[in-house]
């Protein structure tokens, strides 16, 4: 009970004297995706947090990352603020070339996934983190099981097979592991870490553990659409298919009538900009250090108001 009265206490501070930017639009509840990971809900909480803060109904909505898309295109979800391109089936492109979902722009983040290994490995693997001299000094990254190849711990398997396949097409002296799940391979790249022990793994951006360790990215050719067919982008000239990984895109959407329903909303939600380094850090409250999102936001909220507020503004 004390944890939600500091809550309330803290948004009540952040609207104080804010109410106003949506006396114009529509006083529906927007209905905001709520996605599977916890830097989504991040986002969203954040966004509508700030609708809030401008007057606006919030309702948050639990969907799924695909199924989300056929919602927000027949107007039964409003808002998503964190979409990652990379995962969303026929429905969002074709929903967007209709107009039945509107892109409001990039959320700010920048995301990669790839490779990347703990930043004391630089000092041990000169040329780092270019790929060529990961390959050259693969045997330092290699485990017992794996020798003379490098030991490379993967996403678990139902994620897919990104990094098989590109050690396959390029014959890559790695060993490909499938990590057991997000938290096992957090628990492998803490104990090496902690030793500092090799180690080399694929994972992404943002996230906690780039507020808790340092890793760098291994740097690769970067991803063309025809990198399977044509060799000449890839890490060999002679190869298909061993380029570096695609990067997703992170935007802003809403449905169709969002605009007209909320103008104001629609200018707030265009200003508001999320970065690597502020979710990042909200993350490790939330999931390393366990405190409830609600509370991180609200303190969040608090304690930036040089941030939050331009962007309330730009609803006026």
């Amino acid at each position: 009970m004390h944890q939600i009265s500091k809550v309330t206490s803290i948004l009540g501070f952040a609207m104080l004297g804010l109410v106003g930017s949506a006396a114009a639009d529509s006083s529906d509840p927007i209905k905001i995706a709520v996605n599977e990971w916890t830097g989504q809900h991040v986002s969203a909480h954040i966004a509508g947090s700030v609708l809030q803060a401008a007057g606006y109904n919030v309702e948050y909505v639990t969907a799924g990352a695909v199924p989300q898309f056929a919602a927000i295109a027949q107007g039964n979800l409003h808002l998503q603020p964190e979409t990652w391109g990379n995962n969303v089936g026929d429905i969002y492109p074709n929903s967007v070339a209709n107009g039945d979902i509107v892109v409001l722009g990039s959320t700010g983040l920048e995301p990669t996934e790839s490779w990347m290994y703990p930043s004391y490995m630089n000092a041990q693997c000169p040329g780092l983190p270019d790929v060529n001299a990961l390959i050259a000094c693969s045997q330092l990254f290699a485990a017992a099981e794996t020798f003379p190849k490098g030991r490379l711990i993967t996403y678990p398997a139902d994620w897919g097979t990104r990094s098989k396949d590109l050690v396959n097409s390029a014959g890559l002296p790695f060993e490909p592991i499938a990590g057991g799940s997000e938290g096992a391979m957090i628990a492998e790249m803490q104990a090496a870490y902690k030793t500092q022990s090799p180690m080399l793994v694929m994972f992404w951006e943002p996230h906690w553990v780039h507020s808790e360790m340092d890793f760098d990215w291994v740097q690769f050719p970067g991803y063309t659409e025809d990198c399977d067919t044509n060799p000449e982008p890839g890490i060999y000239p002679d190869k298909t298919g061993d380029c570096g990984f695609k990067q997703a895109n992170i935007s802003k959407i809403v449905s169709r009538d969002f605009e007209t329903n909320w103008p104001g909303a629609f200018k707030i939600m265009k200003a508001l900009s999320i970065d690597n380094a502020m979710q990042n850090s909200l993350l490790l409250e939330i999931d390393f250090n366990k405190r409830e999102l609600e509370e991180v936001i609200a303190e969040w909220m608090q304690n930036n108001e040089s941030t939050w507020k331009p962007w309330v503004a730009a609803g006026s």
